[in-house]
Formats: C-alpha cells, sequence, structure tokens
C-alpha cells in the first residue's frame, strides 16, 4: 500500500508528532510496509478460532465488589495539607 506524505503528516500531526520532510519521506516507506503487513495477515482464515489473551488458560481470582471505606480514613487523610474530618480541602477552581 503506497502512503502519499500528505498522508504521513496527517497521522503525524494526529499523534502530536513533530515530523520534517526529510522524516516525513523516510517514513512513508516504513509505514507502507506496516500496512502491507498488516494486509497479509487478512489472509490469515481465522475461521472457529477463539479470542484468547494468554497461551495457557488461567482463571483470574476475584474478589467482591463490594464499597468500603478501607476502614482506615484517618491514615488516608493524615498526608493531605489540608483537611476537614475525613475529607480533603481543595481550593476552590470555580467560580
Amino acid at each position: 500500500m503506497d502512503i502519499d506524505t500528505d498522508t504521513v503528516r496527517r497521522v503525524a500531526r494526529l499523534a502530536r508528532i513533530k515530523v520534517s520532510d526529510s522524516e516525513a519521506e523516510a517514513l512513508k516507506g516504513e509505514l507502507s510496509g506496516i500496512l502491507d503487513w498488516v494486509k497479509q495477515l487478512d489472509e490469515v482464515k481465522t475461521d472457529g478460532v477463539e479470542p484468547m489473551t494468554r497461551v495457557i488458560p488461567m482463571v483470574l481470582r476475584q474478589r467482591a465488589d463490594a464499597v468500603t471505606d478501607g476502614e482506615i480514613p484517618d491514615d488516608v487523610v493524615a498526608n493531605a495539607p489540608v483537611h476537614e474530618g475525613h475529607f480533603y480541602v481543595v481550593p476552590k477552581v470555580v467560580e
């Protein structure tokens, strides 16, 4: 797949990367190569293949999804510069 310089510049702008003219020319070839490799992946037959996150099946341990205050509210606010009770005090930012 051929990528032109305008496309390279657009991708760089979207990625917030500053690209010089000479870098844009070099990136044209690299991006084209990457897209060609991705196009090759379309040829792989994946019918009947289940999605997986690991090579070895694994069951994650889960804990109960319970809302708690951690039972240490004094320790939580101990390092806060300013606090009232168990709450952080922050400067007002909206008038």
